[in-house]
């Protein structure tokens, strides 16, 4: 069993409040903007993934996450789901992780819903995701590799824009929380 003492626990409190991408958010409007702007860098970036868009039935826009961890790690962004290219509902994307981790860093992900059945798997699910990953990040530019439950829904998920520092290997599992703005 591992005893925490208080100086981890204030450290772990200090590197998830780092995480908090909302401060100062001001509303619908300011995850409006972000959503757009993510969306305008993912296509121009990986043009690969206009054929995405056109083939997804919705998709999970959440432009900046902000992630920190050392041994217990979290991460915290709000993003839109969008149908048509139109924003229905805002949620909220909170992650616990364990395992090999240190750093931080900030990153996007697009979640792209390819049938009708994986977006209303999404809509009308409990939000948890679970999985694992490898990963390794520095400076602008990252290399991860992934698995999650999320693609065996006939999703498809795309992280991109990732900068910080930070390496390990965890398990995680996500929550996303439908909110109001």
């Amino acid at each position: 069993m591992t005893n925490f003492t208080r100086r981890s626990v204030v450290l772990g409190a200090a590197a998830l409040a780092a995480c908090d991408t909302s401060q100062g958010s001001g509303g619908a409007e300011v995850i409006d903007r972000r959503v757009t702007n993510a969306l305008s860098y993912l296509y121009e970036t990986y043009p690969e993934t206009v054929q995405l868009r056109d083939k997804a039935i919705g998709k999970l826009v959440m432009p900046m996450i902000g992630e920190a961890g050392f041994i217990v790690g979290g991460s915290y962004g709000e993003g839109a789901l969008q149908i048509d290219d139109v924003t229905v509902e805002y949620y909220s994307a909170t992650q616990g992780s364990i395992g090999f981790q240190i750093g931080a860093q900030q990153f996007a992900y697009v979640i792209f819903f390819l049938t009708p059945t994986a977006l209303r798997r999404f809509r009308t699910s409990p939000g948890w995701t679970g999985g694992a990953e490898a990963e390794l990040t520095g400076g602008q530019q990252g290399a991860g590799l992934s698995a999650s439950t999320v693609t065996q829904n006939s999703s498809v998920a795309f992280l991109f824009a990732r900068q910080g520092l930070m390496a390990g290997a965890t398990i995680q599992g996500t929550k996303y929380t439908r909110i109001l703005r």
